[in-house]
């Protein structure tokens, strides 16, 4: 059973980026429902700043907002992906965030960025059914999300995308990504302001050639179109079913 933690230590001041990420994904969680009483969060962490700063604002909005929750923190370790391990258990020990450390083997030679995801997101959901928790959350971004909606229809000629919610195994566990509003650079940034001791960790197997090909299209995008995420983010939202074919 999760062990219920009370966090003591004095609130966060809400101003510049703190408050703008903070208010962001409070933004995110109300529109798509994320997080009601009694959940247990089982919160995907890495080590990185997209993580660290997710695990973080859960732990400011359970001290903020007048809805019980729990969240656990959970590690998934592997050989391949280098990361100062230490340091980030230390980081949830200070915090006085509940974690669980889980290993994950891939026994298969011909591992992709697809097989990793896939097995440590199973691994994922194996720990959130032994510790009872009926959601988890990770930390993908806005970026992460528009990047997916361009890969999928540049390479795979469909249209789809990371939900900021979805329902897997009939309604008993549920995603979350409450950092769907949030860019990249947002996320350093709050993780910086608050000495977040995040790691730019590095894979073993390299960076997925697609996906950096896409954020290079994105960014140059950007040159002329400041707001060329958000608009792609909301697209999805806005589709003109008369003028599809």
């Amino acid at each position: 059973m999760m062990e219920k933690v009370e966090f003591k230590e004095k609130k966060i001041p809400l101003k510049g980026v703190v408050k703008y990420v903070y208010k962001r994904m409070g933004k995110a969680i109300l529109d798509y429902n994320m997080i009601e009483k009694n959940d247990k969060i089982l919160v995907a962490v890495s080590g990185g700043s997209d993580s660290l700063s997710l695990v973080k604002l859960l732990k400011m909005r359970k001290r903020r907002v007048p809805i019980d929750f729990q969240i656990l923190a959970c590690f998934v370790d592997t050989d391949f992906i280098k990361i100062d391990k230490k340091a980030l258990l230390d980081y949830l020990e200070r915090e006085s965030i509940p974690f669980v450390v889980k290993k994950m083997e891939l026994k298969n030679s011909n591992v992709s960025c697809f097989w990793c995801s896939w097995n440590r997101r199973k691994v994922l959901f194996q720990t959130a059914q032994e510790f009872h928790c009926n959601k988890v959350a990770l930390g993908h971004h806005l970026d992460d999300i528009v990047e997916t909606i361009l890969m999928n229809l540049l390479f795979f000629g469909e249209v789809s995308a990371m939900k900021p919610k979805i329902e897997l195994f009939e309604g008993r566990l549920t995603i979350i990504r409450p950092l769907c509003y949030i860019e990249k650079k947002d996320l350093i940034n709050f993780a910086n302001r608050l000495n977040l001791d995040y790691t730019n960790y590095r894979c073993s197997y390299g960076k997925d050639s697609r996906r950096e090909l896409i954020k290079a299209i994105i960014k140059k995008t950007e040159e002329s179109c400041p707001y060329v995420k958000k608009n792609i983010f909301n697209a999805l939202k806005n589709i003109k079913t008369d003028y599809l074919i």
